[in-house]
């Protein structure tokens, strides 16, 4: 029986349970191989199942985080409050104090001060059995992981710090793109942005008239 040849539901059934590195070698097989192996749904139980996570919410930012299903890739939430230390933390959850402060890229343990929440990593794989995380990007950690909040799920507060993060580094980036094609620096990019509701193509053709106009005053 050839690649093509395998019902797509038993290929499925098969594909998922592989190991992820094992699913990405499935993937060169054939062009049925790949799609079945690319399918995000495959993707997630292999990513999820050594670890019996019950299902992995959200999308990251490349698939190139779906090949590294280790416990790395998972942490808990802990939300920082008044009176809470590194030592303190790391007793409560059985973790080191190096691996908290190399996980949430803390030069010092006065670093939790300014931060909503800190990533612990995972000492016990059993914590994940049963449960549901959440795919994020932590800017502050400068990593992004499969989150499992002991609540259940993410709070508010927590949705919107990450989404603001989100945006202000898109924002960033099409301000710098825009920076770069007119020449120009930050403030006049900015203002570009600001009076055509952010869309960097009418921010050029605007500067690009604005400049025209000037070049035609000069020459009067």
């Amino acid at each position: 029986m050839e690649g093509n040849d395998f019902p797509g539901d038993l290929l499925r059934a098969v594909l998922q349970r592989l190991p992820p590195p094992d699913l990405a070698r499935a993937a060169c097989v054939c062009r049925l191989w790949r799609a079945v192996a690319s399918d995000r749904a495959v993707l997630e139980a292999a990513f999820a199942s050594p670890w019996g996570v019950r299902r992995v919410v959200g999308e990251p930012e490349t698939r190139a985080f779906w090949r590294a299903a280790s416990l790395g890739r998972f942490a808990l939430s802990h939300t920082v409050r008044r009176g809470d230390t590194v030592p303190g933390i790391a007793l409560k959850y059985s973790v080191q104090v190096t691996d908290i402060k190399r996980f949430n890229n803390l030069m010092s343990d006065h670093g939790i001060y300014s931060r909503e929440r800190l990533l612990i990593p995972i000492s016990k794989p059993e914590i994940l059995q049963g449960s549901t995380c959440y795919i994020e990007m932590d800017y502050n950690a400068r990593r992004e992981v499969a989150v499992f909040y002991p609540q259940g799920r993410p709070s508010g507060k927590a949705e919107s710090s990450t989404n603001a993060a989100a945006a202000e580094r898109r924002s960033r980036r099409i301000l710098e793109s825009v920076k770069r094609s007119l020449h120009t620096d930050d403030g006049t990019a900015a203002y570009y942005l600001s009076v055509t509701d952010g869309d960097p193509r009418a921010a050029m053709m605007e500067y690009s008239e604005d400049l025209s106009w000037e070049r035609q005053q000069a020459g009067h």
